[in-house]
Order: structure tokens, then sequence, then C-alpha cells
């Protein structure tokens, strides 16, 4: 590998999100560093402001101050923006506070799903209704006449951290007892957090999925203790594989190396890339480090993605689409109709995107196969359908030398990644000055 490009990337948002959450709720104040500057992120802060905590966090800071609520302001209606992360943690955290509130978000938020967070509350006690299209937002959380949720005892059919988190907080907050069972193994970034602010949660794999359980005295275990934020591995991933894509060698710092969250980079390692991986030490229960990663001395080859590793790449599979279009023979994802309810139909998205640029693609119910063209250039004009990973991905294509690919909302990368673009110029500079040595 020539001499990597050294990129960085903001703070993770997925722990991001539940830094702040359980700050919120915390016995002291707490500092969270490291915060990324992205709108979903900054709903949470608003919403939790709205109804009572203290956030301090400056325009285009990465540092927040966090002082908990002493009297939850009820009756209130929260925005959580185009958050998925926001309306579902929220909707557990606000049910086991047994506050009177109404969650809403914008005209994407409301079609996504929410009956997977309200139904396994509702059997723990929690008075939610829908307030609009039967489950979608905005829903109603109604007052309760008592304090506590009952105790719940629940095997997802789905792996789904979000559903996971919302019932985490629901029980903590509450103080009751939770146990739960995934089929898969999904990300643990609530229950790492929790683990480190001194809360007795035990989880882990267990064959066939992963178990989860909650004492019901956790909640006066909580420790106020100030909180950095890890690098995001899903921006990284972007990044990275645009340096591949570039034919550059991309360096990031920094970056979670929570094993729930780099499946990614195996995948990459299957298409042929090179990668390298370093340990660099932990920051808030989590493992942080450094990762490389550029093209291999072979050309790509096509992989296979199957249902059981896409819980681990759900955010990563737009971005590993785009590696396929440069590899040889087909790739073929499946099993990931969970992307058709996100921030788009990112399967529909996908295959439209590919197709506009020209990549030989067929769209099933669960997945893609992407026809790779190594020696083609991607070039035409595509819809992000306002969706952030929609556009990040089609930036990375675009980095293909002489390619000519267009996205045609790149304000809407401000979601997750504001600085994106520029990051994106630095990597097609590196190649630029490559190519001329």
């Amino acid at each position: 590998m020539r001499a990597p490009l050294e990129l960085q990337v903001p703070g993770d948002k997925s722990i991001a999100h539940r830094a702040l959450i359980v700050a919120a709720v915390a016995p002291e104040p707490m500092q969270v560093t490291g915060l990324p500057d992205a709108a979903d992120v900054r709903s949470t802060a608003a919403a939790l402001a709205g109804i009572g905590a203290r956030v301090e966090w400056e325009a285009g800071a990465t540092n927040a101050q966090v002082t908990p609520a002493t009297d939850w302001r009820p009756d209130r209606r929260v925005d959580c923006g185009n958050s998925g992360t926001t309306a579902r943690l929220l909707t557990g955290l606000f049910a086991g506070l047994g506050l009177e509130v109404t969650l809403d978000g914008d005209a994407s938020l409301r079609r996504r799903p929410m009956d997977r967070v309200v139904y396994p509350l509702q059997a723990m006690g929690a008075r939610i209704t829908y307030a609009g299209e039967a489950e979608h937002l905005p829903i109603r959380l109604a007052a309760r006449a008592t304090g506590h949720l009952r105790v719940l005892r629940y095997r997802s059919r789905v792996a789904s951290a979000q559903v996971k988190s919302a019932l985490v907080l629901a029980a903590l907050v509450s103080g009751m007892e939770f146990e739960m069972w995934e089929p898969g193994r999904s990300r643990d970034h609530t229950e790492r957090l929790l683990r480190h602010l001194g809360v007795p949660i035990e989880f882990g794999p267990e064959e066939p999925g992963a178990h989860l359980h909650l004492p019901a005295e956790a909640r006066g275990s909580l420790v106020a203790s100030d909180l950095a934020v890890p690098g995001d591995p899903s921006s990284a991933a972007f990044l990275l594989a645009a340096g591949v894509l570039a034919g550059v060698a991309v360096t990031i710092e920094g970056v979670l190396l929570n094993a729930t969250r780099t499946a990614y980079l195996e995948a990459f390692e299957r298409f042929g890339a090179e990668v390298e991986i370093e340990l660099q030490g932990q920051r808030g229960g989590e493992p942080v480090g450094r990762i490389t990663a550029g093209p291999g001395a072979a050309p790509l080859t096509g992989i296979e993605v199957g249902p059981e590793g896409i819980p681990q790449l759900i955010d990563e599979l737009p971005v590993l689409a785009m590696l396929a279009t440069r590899a040889e023979g087909t790739t073929r994802i499946r099993g990931a109709a969970e992307l058709r309810v996100k921030e788009s139909d990112r399967l529909a998205a996908l295959a439209a995107g590919l197709q506009a640029v020209g990549v030989r693609v067929e769209e099933v119910d669960d997945g893609l196969s992407v026809v790779g063209s190594p020696d083609s250039v991607p070039a035409g004009a595509v819809p992000a359908e306002g969706d952030h990973r929609i556009a990040m991905a089609f930036g990375a294509l675009g980095v293909v030398p002489g390619a000519g690919v267009s996205v045609d909302d790149r304000a809407c990368v401000a979601i997750s990644y504001p600085g994106y673009w520029e990051a994106l110029e630095r990597v097609v500079a590196a190649a630029s000055a490559g190519a001329a040595s």
C-alpha cells in the first residue's frame, strides 16, 4: 500500500444518541465529547431539551454539557425530525418515565414502522396509541397512574438494536427487570454504555442469537461520568470504499471497532481490497482504533452477502453495492428487506441509481444482484431520495477515475456527515496526485 491519505470522520451517530439520552437521566450533569454535528443527533438533543433536560451544545461544536431533568415537562409534542433512532429510543425512555407526550417526525420518518417498538412496550404496560396511520408516527403516550412498568421477558423476531435499546431504556428508568433474546446479534452500544456507567447489565452472543438481562435494581446503579464518542465506522466505510474505488489507500484514526459494526471490513477483504486494523484503546466502554483500506494487488471480485450477515451490515450495504459495480462477476445481496423501511426504500433507490449510471442490476424482494463491470465508467444523474446513505454511496462511486456521477440532493448527507463531500474531494485529489507521479 502507498502512504495512505489520512482522513477523519465525525463521532458515531448511534453512540451519540445513546450518550445524550443516558446523560439526561443520570444522577449528575455529564459532558459528552466527540459528538457528530449531524441533524439526527441534533434532533435527539432538541427533543430532550424540549421535555425537561438541559443540553448546552453550540452550533458547529462537538462537545455538549447535559444536565439531567429534575422535572420532566409532560403534555408536549416532540419533533424527531428525520431520525428513526430518536423516535424509537425516546418512545422507550418516555414510556418508562410514564410521561404524557406525542412523538412525531417529518414525512420520511412517518413512513417508517413503529410497531416493533410500540408492541413490546404495550406488553410492558405502556399506554401508547397511534395518532394517525396505524403503526406509524405520530404516536401518543399517556401518563400512568403508577410509576412502574411490568417485568418483560421478550423473544424478538428481528435482531434490532433500536428495539432492544428502547426496551432497555424503558426498563431502566422504570426500575423493572427486563430480559430479551434476539435471533441474531445486533449492535450493543446501549449495553456497553450502561455497563461503563456502572449498570449491572448482562449481554452477549448466545446460540443461535443473543441474550440480554437487566435486573430491577439497575436504575439506582447508574453513575454520571463524562463520555467520549468514538469515530463513526459507518461514515468511515464510505470513505474507505471511496479510496478502494479511486485506487488510494485511506487511513482513519479513532474509529469505533465494535465487532457488531465492522463486518463491512470483512466484506471489503472478500471483494479483494486490502484492509489493516490497529486497536488503539477504549472510549466509553467501546474499542477504538485505526483503519486503513485501499486497493488490493488483484482486481475486485463479486461476493455473496446472505441474511445471516445483514444485521451487522445494514448501514453499509449501499456502499458495498458500489464496490460490486467494480468487481468481476455478480455480487448478490439477500435477506436485506429491512432496507426498504429506512429513510427511503434503499433497495429500490440503489437499483434505480445503479441503472441510471449504466450498471446492470436486478432488484428482488430482499436484495440485489449487481453485475460488475470493472472497465466501464459510471456516468449519470442519481436521485438520492432524500436519503443520506444513498447520496453518500453514489458520491463514493463518483470518485472512480473518469466517472460522471451526479447526485441530485447532496445536502441530505448533513443527516450524518456534513463534511462528507469535502472529504471525497481529498480522495479525488490524492488519486490525481498518485496518477501524476
